[in-house]
């Protein structure tokens, strides 16, 4: 029996997460820009301002902390007009056209509007905020002008921007050093004092604690700049902030070398070239150099920092083109991989780290998350990863190096990870301050039965019996190459018996799906979800369910025509704007679409990327979201915008890299020179593909595809390659 609406959602509301996102403000509504560097990202509306409206989420923020909560320009007492805002094409920098409006100036003479031109160069460098703001006079007359610049810091920590109350504050100061420097301090109630310097060039006619005012005379034609230096600082600043042209000139070259020799796909396509080039830009925009490697930080505004889960998955759909970030992503987590046991911090030795914060909230556990393991999934995911990125590149040291960290994650996988020693990994919190739901769909209303009741744990999730299935796979083939070969047997033989008891588990014939998870008393959650689709990543689901299991999350209530909905139209719970229940994830898709090309699914494959491709057409800067709505696609118009959603956020930034896979069927056999591909297609608006500089064993290649001269099949050329590597297409 089916619960009532009321019901259901008396049921989902009772405990509601005190880790939501509350929305004051739309994300949507704003349009608005993003900057980030290291662990300082700014959030900046289409002027490149903050804080014009309140209870946003734009700011300067510096490890997990609000830096700068206002920062506003104004001419002649009046917010110029905005002509246009962009971001330079690789996310260096913000530049902003405006110019004045129509004003009276004290003499009584009037200044026309578009007379005076200004324009916002805006960009981050090494823990500081650089703008330089050009003005030049269009006019036949000397202009005296007036410009202002309103600033302030609230220091608030991230979570409290995201809405959580806090009763208590630490103090904030604010001091004018000399003519033309102000400070914004902040001693915190974890004892840390926290910075904001802001320098300004030339010395402005008015500084006071929030306000800086410039009088600039130009003659006709001439033209003259301010420059404004926002230097953030957690008590560690060793070495003095460059100038702005050294600064800018330093970011172009770090992105330079960091970009060389990268492996590149252009098509036909010019539309689909654009995101391919706006997701490169954003994932090196999101890649961060730690002491333990580059990582991709999760997404901007709410998750700019370190989560094991999103992590893992980016590198998992960029390791065809790009190891690199696999390889830092291993050796960061192998370093902060659990070695004891914290209930608060739901750690136990070997587990894989959920999410990292800097924030004083974090500092004085006021949120569980300074440290935090409270996620079933990336301990397998990354053994998983591990073994995929020795496939793909040969790396034994980096394998050997964590070797030890592979080997605890395995045994937590069947100690702490399977407490009644059933076979399959369960979660279940240690406190109630930590995540109530521990796999990627998070939310607190996300795991539930037919009925619409909340299930118990400890809960066993199906994407994760397939994450250890694979997991078990790849460490046998580590095992072996480090000479276990013992413990290679062993761990075959366990995910054998995990794939035979899964199917017996979890497939629930009547809806076509493998069940959600199971609950404490190993009751399936049967319902229809997008979580089934991760069993056809892995390869632990039954070929004989494939095909069912693709109708299912491909028919109406499944697919939007946006997209594979994380929650089936028609299912207690299901929301089109929620965050798990309905709506649609673009990585979601990407690692459902691997499963069905794994399968032979192609077509269907196919059918995911069409989809996520069109919705991305409406995506301002070709730049995919977090997640959408799920309400059903509609003629002549895009999918519906989540009011919170971040943008950019890394696994969603790779996902076209994976649906290109999924439909190529791309394989790189570092072990035997192979790149092959099985039975390859290309979506509709795809003729040919070019791939540049794919590294292959040791071997550089350079490829071209192309379905326009063999009928529809997909026709692989080999235009340069540096060794012996072979190409070879499975049909």
């Amino acid at each position: 029996m089916v619960a009532s609406p009321l019901h259901v959602v008396t049921d989902a509301a009772e405990d509601v997460s005190e880790y939501h996102i509350e929305a004051q403000t739309s994300l949507v509504e704003r349009s608005l820009r993003t900057l980030k560097h290291g662990d300082a990202f700014a959030v900046l509306d289409a002027y490149g301002d903050i804080g014009a409206l309140e209870n946003t989420a734009e700011g300067l923020f510096f490890r997990d902390m609000r830096h700068l909560s206002r920062f506003q320009l104004w001419f002649a007492g009046r917010r110029p007009l905005l002509l246009s805002s962009v971001m330079q094409d690789d996310n260096a920098a913000l530049s902003v056209d405006m110019t004045n409006p129509d004003i009276e100036i004290p003499n009584g003479e009037k200044v026309h509007r578009d007379t005076i031109a200004l324009e916002r160069l805006k960009f981050l460098w090494d823990d500081a905020c650089y703008e330089r703001i050009s003005v030049r006079n269009f006019d036949f007359h000397v202009r005296r002008l007036h410009i202002g610049i309103n600033f302030d810091a609230d220091f608030k920590d991230l979570f409290e921007v995201r809405g959580v109350d806090r009763m208590r504050r630490g103090s904030v100061s604010t001091e004018i050093i000399g003519s033309d420097e102000v400070e914004l301090r902040y001693v915190g109630l974890d004892e840390a004092t926290r910075v904001t310097r802001l320098k300004f060039s030339p010395t402005p006619r008015v500084l006071e604690p929030r306000r800086a005012i410039f009088d600039l005379t130009l003659e006709a034609g001439a033209r003259t700049s301010i420059a404004v230096t926002i230097t953030l600082d957690a008590g560690e600043r060793q070495h003095p902030v460059p100038g702005l042209l050294s600064a800018y000139s330093q970011k172009r070259r770090a992105m330079r070398a960091a970009t060389s020799g990268i492996a590149t796909v252009s098509t036909s396509n010019g539309l689909l070239n654009e995101i391919l080039c706006q997701s490169t830009a954003d994932l090196h925009m999101l890649l961060t150099d730690t002491p333990n490697g580059r990582y991709p930080y999760a997404g901007i505004p709410w998750y700019s920092t370190v989560f094991g889960r999103d992590g893992i998955i980016t590198a998992m759909l960029m390791l065809w083109l790009d190891p690199a970030i696999a390889k830092g992503v291993l050796t960061y987590l192998a370093a902060t991989q659990a070695t004891h046991i914290d209930p608060a911090a739901d750690a136990q030795p070997g587990k894989i780290l959920h999410e990292r914060r800097q924030g004083e909230m974090a500092m004085l556990g006021e949120v569980p998350f300074r440290r935090y393991y409270g996620t079933v999934d990336a301990t397998p995911l990354f053994v998983m990863l591990a073994g995929m990125y020795y496939e793909r590149t040969g790396d034994r040291d980096t394998i050997a190096a964590i070797w030890p960290n592979i080997k605890a994650a395995l045994n937590w996988i069947d100690t702490h990870g399977d407490r009644d020693g059933d076979g399959f990994v369960e979660y279940f919190r240690e406190t109630s301050q930590g995540l109530a739901n521990q796999g990627w769909k998070d939310s607190h209303d996300s795991i539930f039965h037919a009925d619409g009741t909340s299930a118990e744990g400890p809960i066993a999730l199906v994407e994760v019996q397939a994450y250890v299935y694979a997991a078990k796979q790849k460490a046998a083939n580590l095992a072996s190459l480090l000479g276990e070969p013992g413990l290679a047997t062993r761990l075959l033989r366990s995910a054998e018996s995990l794939r035979t008891k899964f199917d017996q588990a979890y497939w629930c014939d009547d809806i076509g799906t493998y069940a959600l998870a199971l609950d404490g008393e190993k009751r399936p959650c049967r319902i229809r979800t997008s979580n089934a689709g991760h069993a056809l990543m892995t390869g632990i689901a039954d070929p004989k369910r494939a095909a069912r299991l693709a109708a299912t999350l491909l028919s109406r209530d499944g697919f939007s025509g946006w997209g594979i909905r994380t929650l089936a139209q028609g299912e207690p719970r299901y929301n089109p704007m929620s965050y798990h229940n309905g709506s649609v994830w673009p990585h979601d898709n990407a690692m459902i679409a691997l499963g069905l090309g794994r399968y032979g699914l192609k077509r269907e494959a196919g059918v995911v990327f069409e989809a996520i491709f069109g919705a991305n057409l409406y995506q301002d800067d070709r730049r995919l979201p977090e997640l959408f709505c799920g309400f059903p696609r509609k003629r002549r118009r895009g999918p519906t915008s989540y009011p919170v959603a971040c943008s950019p956020q890394a696994w969603a930034a790779a996902t076209p890299f994976g649906l290109l896979s999924a439909c190529l069927g791309i394989e790189i056999d570092h072990a035997n020179d192979v790149l092959s591909f099985t039975k390859p297609i290309f979506p509709s608006f795809i003729d040919e593909l070019e791939l540049r500089n794919v590294s292959v064993g040791l071997s550089l290649v350079d490829l071209r595809l192309d379905s326009r001269r063999t009928s529809g099949c997909v026709a692989v050329d080999v235009t340069r390659s540096t060794g012996n590597s072979q190409i070879i297409i499975r049909k």
